[in-house]
Order: C-alpha cells, then sequence, then structure tokens
C-alpha cells in the first residue's frame, strides 16, 4: 500500500486536531508533509516535534524566529510563512492531499492553490466557495482536482448521492440527471433556540460559544448561534452539488445525529447518521472511496430514543435570510456577506457590539456596496475588503449602540 503525504492547513484548529488523530491511527497509509498555523507556536512545536513533517508554516518571520527556537533539536523541518508559505506547502507535488482547515477568508489563496494543483483536496474551510464559488469550482474542472467536502453536513450530503458521484460543475451530474429531488440541509439550531428574543441582546460570547452538540472554534460557534453557519452552508452545498437555493432546504435537528439527507424523485429520503464527531467525515474523505477506522464510537440510537425536527425560525436568525439573499443575488454578494459576518462576529467575542448587532451590520454592508461579477480572484479579494472597511466603520461609529 502506497503511504501518502497530507498537508494540514490550520493543523492547530480542532479539525487539524481530528485530522491528525485520524492519521495517527493509519501510520501505514498516511504520513504529515507539512503543517501550518497562525500564531500558535506552541501548539505546532508540539506537533511539528510528534508527526515529523518536512515544513512548518506560521504567520509571520517573527514567529517563525519563534518556532525555529523551540524546534532545535527538530532540525529536517523546514519553517515558511506568510501567504507564500502556505501556498508553496498546499501546491507542492510531494503532497496528494490537502486538508483545507483554515477558518475564514485567511484560507481562501491557498484551498485555492491546492486545487489549482489538481490534487485530492478535502474541504473544511467553507468560505472559500462562499467568496468565490465560480471561480473555485471552475478551477477544480480545469485542474482535474478531486474535491471531498468534510463539513459535516456537506460530508453527510456527499455519502447520500450516487456512488458515482463527484463535487464539480458537470451538467451530466445534475441533481435533476440523478433523480434528486432536494438536498436536506440540517442544524443543531445552536444554543438559542429557546431563548426570548428579548434576551439575546444580553448574550455573552462565553454563552455563544458553548454549543450543545460540537467542540468548534470561537468563530464557527458564534456562526452557529446566530445561524449563519446554516446560511453559508446553504451556499456551499448550492457550489458543491450543482443546486439552485430553493432545492436545499434548511431543517433544525437538535440531537445533531442527522447530519443532512438527499431527497430523490421516487420518494426515497437517504440520510447520514453518526455521533457528532468530526473524525467521521474527516476519516470518510481521507480514505474515499475506501472506508477506515475513525476512533469515533459506535451510534447508539437506542440511547438517542429520539429525533426532532423543526422549520428555522427566520426573525430568531435573520442570517440565514441574508445568506440565502446573497446567494440568490450572486456575483460578490456572498464573499461580502462572509466578510461583514467575520468583523461583526470578531467584534462581538471582543464585546464591542451586541450579539443582535451582528446580522444588523451584515444588511447594512450588503445594502451600501453593489455587487459585481467576479473575473478573477482579486475582485473578490476587493469586495471582501471593501465589506471589511465598512463594518469596521459601522462598529466604530456605532458600537453597543445598535
Amino acid at each position: 500500500m502506497t503511504i501518502k503525504a497530507v498537508t494540514v492547513l490550520g493543523a492547530t484548529g480542532s479539525i487539524g486536531a481530528s485530522t491528525l488523530d485520524v492519521i495517527a491511527r493509519h501510520p501505514d497509509r498516511y504520513r504529515v508533509f507539512a503543517l501550518t498555523a497562525n500564531t500558535s507556536i506552541d501548539k505546532l512545536a508540539e506537533l511539528a516535534r510528534k508527526f515529523q513533517p518536512r515544513y512548518a508554516v506560521v504567520k509571520d518571520e517573527q514567529h517563525a524566529e519563534l518556532l525555529q527556537q523551540r524546534l532545535r533539536q527538530s532540525a529536517d523541518t523546514e519553517i515558511l510563512c506568510g501567504d507564500e508559505g502556505l501556498c508553496y506547502v498546499a501546491a507542492h507535488g510531494d503532497a496528494a492531499i490537502v486538508v483545507a482547515a483554515i477558518v475564514g477568508a485567511a484560507g481562501l489563496a491557498s484551498t485555492l492553490a491546492a486545487v489549482q494543483s489538481g490534487k485530492q483536496v478535502l474541504l473544511v474551510n467553507k468560505e472559500a466557495l462562499v467568496m468565490a464559488g465560480r471561480l473555485f469550482m471552475s478551477a477544480v474542472a480545469e485542474a482535474g482536482a478531486t474535491l471531498l467536502p468534510v463539513d459535516s453536513e456537506h460530508n453527510a450530503i456527499f455519502q447520500c448521492m450516487p456512488g458515482n458521484y463527484l463535487c464539480g460543475p458537470d451538467s451530466l451530474r445534475s441533481l435533476a440527471r440523478m433523480g434528486v429531488r432536494k438536498i436536506l440541509l440540517t442544524g443543531s439550531g445552536g444554543p438559542f433556540r429557546h431563548t426570548p428574543l428579548s434576551d439575546l441582546v444580553r448574550v455573552t460570547p462565553a454563552q455563544a460559544v458553548a454549543h450543545p452538540n460540537w467542540s468548534m472554534g470561537p468563530k464557527i460557534s458564534v456562526d452557529s448561534a446566530t445561524m449563519m453557519n446554516k446560511g453559508l452552508e446553504l451556499i456551499e452545498a448550492c457550489w458543491l452539488f450543482d443546486a439552485r437555493p430553493e432545492q436545499v432546504q434548511i431543517v433544525v435537528h437538535p440531537q445533531s445525529v442527522i447530519h443532512s439527507m438527499v431527497e430523490y424523485i421516487d420518494g426515497s429520503v437517504l440520510a447520514q447518521l453518526g455521533n457528532p464527531d468530526m473524525r467521521t467525515p474527516i476519516a470518510h474523505a481521507l480514505a474515499w472511496p475506501e472506508r477506515i477506522e475513525s476512533g469515533v464510537a459506535t451510534l447508539d440510537l437506542i440511547a438517542h430514543a429520539r429525533l426532532d425536527f423543526q422549520a428555522p425560525d427566520y426573525q430568531r436568525f435573520p442570517c440565514l435570510r441574508l445568506a440565502t439573499e446573497a446567494m440568490h443575488a450572486g456575483g460578490t454578494a456572498p464573499a461580502l456577506l462572509n466578510a461583514a459576518n467575520e468583523a461583526a462576529v470578531a467584534a462581538f467575542l471582543a464585546k464591542k457590539i451586541p450579539f443582535t448587532a451582528i446580522p444588523t451590520i451584515i444588511e447594512h454592508v450588503l445594502r451600501e456596496i453593489p455587487t459585481v461579477e467576479p473575473h478573477a480572484l482579486a475582485d473578490v479579494q476587493n469586495a471582501d475588503r471593501d465589506a471589511r472597511k465598512l463594518a469596521a466603520a459601522i462598529i466604530a461609529e456605532t458600537g453597543d449602540q445598535l
């Protein structure tokens, strides 16, 4: 069996940790080629000592020097920095698999570099598709890359598709040709499904990041609390599965046991079930089209006893409406949505704005900045920059008065 070299972009986050846990269980299949972080030097040094990657990438030269000091006895690991370093390891010819797990817009360039090099890309960074969906999927087709979704919901949808299905823009694999009526995208509804609307303005960052089912980073946890994560996932699903927004139905499922479903025209509904543990979709994508042990406990359906479903409350979760409108608008609207959301969430976590101001800021940005059709990555990056600039101005001017 050939041992495959794996690059993990965003190795010190929760997805990176789960990926490396699965890799460590299969030393006969995988070896770590490169690990990247931003500023988490101590964590990255620990991982580099354990996995002995050829490359480690950090934010800048200052952090590279700090990492070098901690890896004095690991001379075999070459340290790179910045976007240039990220793109270099993402496209390196010696790595067969790239796990794109950098959160937010920061992961766009390196994820695109991996796709353009024709690799097997395990996509965690949903922002790459949200911001630059058409450009990204065109690059997948042109380079012949294999794109495998790792988000639990999109991985579940992928598993429920016909066996010969591959993500990508191909009319021969359109939903209609495969007999698919619609995609049912499930979400837990986060920690505030039953919180009185009048109390949401007093939600604290600590409350917002306390997800009832999943262990995630702070930004993603806040997105779950606003249900913007479902809005971003709807946009991502449209690009991955060549679907229209009206073909994707969001379903609130508090137990997070069914990770998503696919309904076929004959009335069949296929669902993927499992414990809420990201090692399951990671293992599936790493070994695809085979299956390997992930370390995840067996799902005990008797213990769960019941599975509940309900429609999302768009008054409680206005970010869902904003994301759907952005996808319908097309062009750079999703990039504006994503950038404004990232800025607003960061401000909320820094206690500069209340929880309920997040969708207000996003809506203001979408209303004020014109949408254009992007023809190059620079167009997307310009939209991202403009949205962040306007969002920052709104936050600075109004703060907690929103």
